[in-house]
């Protein structure tokens, strides 16, 4: 079972391709995971990874490609694997095909989880850190106890600025312009399909599920 999952910044897909991953006993790839891991190893891929990310530039498609392709040939990937973060553009996805291909294999589901604009701007800039030991709250869903304050070590909590309303708003335009092609890029290929990301974390996954045929 090879499974992509799309969706705006904030929709939830992280947190449902994890649970996917734990069900169903397959790897959970993230792009941001398989630098981390190649850095860490010193690999010949992360070494060239690591150049581009130091100077603050982004890693060119081919070599996020390469990486990818590199990760989903290991030993735990054979019964499939979620990907979460990519595809994330309309070449990205017609490479990851061509790889695919070479290995005799083909993505089954692209799960779109769907949530309007407004809802992510509210979920997301309603977040709010604790600097100090990591803990996070959400104004509405789930508030410190003591507003403001965090209820794990004390220490004031703060909004990230990549949880601002501006950077949010932000980064959905960078979503839509260059990520939602791939709805309509899946939806060709007959494997898409679109859940309601706006009910509860557990529904939408139950929903995926009876997608996967529990």
């Amino acid at each position: 079972m090879r499974l992509v999952m799309l969706g705006a910044p904030g929709a939830g897909k992280g947190t449902q391709a994890k649970k996917i991953a734990d069900k169903y006993g397959i790897p959970h790839i993230s792009t941001g995971d398989i630098f981390r891991a190649n850095i860490k190893n010193g690999t010949e891929l992360g070494k060239r990874a690591k150049a581009y990310m130091d100077q603050g530039a982004l890693v060119p498609d081919e070599l996020v490609v390469d990486l990818v392709a590199d990760r989903v040939k290991q030993a735990d990937c054979e019964k499939g694997y979620v990907l979460d973060g990519f595809p994330r553009t309309i070449p990205q996805a017609e490479s990851l095909d061509a790889v695919l291909k070479d290995m005799g294999q083909k993505i089954d589901h692209a799960i779109n989880v769907e949530v309007p604009d407004e809802n992510i701007v509210k979920r997301m800039s309603g977040r709010r850190a604790c600097v100090s030991c990591g803990a996070t709250y959400h104004i509405e869903h789930a508030p410190s106890k003591k507003e403001g304050i965090c209820d794990r070590c004390g220490e004031a909590l703060i909004l990230r600025d990549d949880d601002r309303a501006e950077t949010v708003k932000t980064r959905l335009s960078v979503y839509h312009e260059q990520t939602q092609p791939l709805i309509e890029y899946y939806g060709g290929q007959g494997c898409l399909e679109d859940v309601d990301g706006t009910m509860d974390m557990e529904e939408v996954f139950a929903a995926i599920c009876r997608i996967l045929g529990e």
